[in-house]
């Protein structure tokens, strides 16, 4: 496969908007698709905020901006997705949504695009069954904020060939990133090892065995960590926690994985963490 010069991007929320902007600073043209337009400019919004904020602290020129600006085009058509030469589906993590959003794209898209999906948790091999050519169907697993993690994780499916693998990896390395190639596993390397202990987290808080505040404290300080497994679940969002460790739970059969209930009362109160102003803290 040539050199991708214009990738398309589903999804204009936290993650696709910044595989987005991304993409867009790389020199790419880039198509982001949304359901309406009223999320589409949202996302297009973010970006540009994004980008205004790397002009302030004097690491991108305002020419820069700009272009990168006019690489971007917001669309609600699946049509526009026939320009893309590499198309990212970036929706919420529902197996049933990707699987829908997934075959219009595979519908629209061209005989020689490769078809990625950022998914933190979901079979890479069980999506890809659902396409036209499974052997161009490839796990691309961006970490939130996509401008500023510098990992991707390239997740080769059962059937993904090896040059879709390669297209992959050449593509997270245009857009800036290191990517690192895993095998199709509930949670790959990173969810594998991070959630469960961010979902041991909310059992000890759970148990009182002592407040969210210290017990990050004493994660940041104990171990090291630049932020607290609390307040990283609330970053990441718990529903998103909460769906991984579903889908680990579901998959492994194994009780290590259970969800803390405390997690699944907080995701049905709607204390999603950041994004909702409250989780274990309280955001403005």
């Amino acid at each position: 496969m040539t050199t991708p010069q214009t990738i398309g991007v589903i999804g204009a929320g936290t993650m696709g908007a910044g595989i987005a902007q991304v993409g867009a600073l790389s020199g790419l043209s880039v198509v982001m698709l949304d359901v309406d337009e009223k999320r589409v400019a949202k996302g297009r919004d973010a970006i540009a905020g994004g980008l205004e904020r790397l002009v302030k602290k004097e690491k991108l020129s305002a020419a820069e901006r700009d272009a990168a600006l006019g690489r971007l085009r917001g669309t609600t058509d699946y049509g526009a997705l026939g320009e893309g030469d590499f198309i990212v589906e970036a929706a919420t993590e529902d197996e049933a949504l990707k699987l829908k959003i997934l075959r219009q794209v595979d519908a629209a898209a061209k005989n020689d695009a490769v078809l990625a999906t950022n998914t933190s948790s979901i079979s890479i091999t069980r999506l890809a069954a659902a396409m036209k050519r499974p052997a161009r169907f490839v796990g691309l697993h961006f970490f939130n904020p996509v401008p500023l993690m510098s990992l991707v994780e390239v997740v080769r499916g059962r059937t993904t060939d090896d040059s879709t693998v390669e297209a992959a990896v050449a593509l997270a390395k245009r857009l800036g990133k290191t990517p690192v190639v895993v095998k199709d596993s509930p949670g790959f390397v990173v969810n594998r090892l991070l959630c469960p202990m961010l979902n041991e987290a909310v059992l000890a808080y759970g148990e009182g065995i002592a407040s969210a505040k210290d017990i990050d404290e004493a994660m940041k300080l104990g171990c090291n960590h630049p932020i607290g497994p609390l307040a990283l679940a609330d970053l990441i969002g718990l529903d998103v926690l909460l769906a991984v460790m579903e889908v680990f739970h579901r998959e492994f059969k194994d009780p290590k994985y259970r969800p803390a209930p405390l997690l699944k009362q907080m995701v049905a109160d709607g204390h999603l963490g950041r994004k909702s102003g409250r989780g274990f803290h309280t955001y403005s």
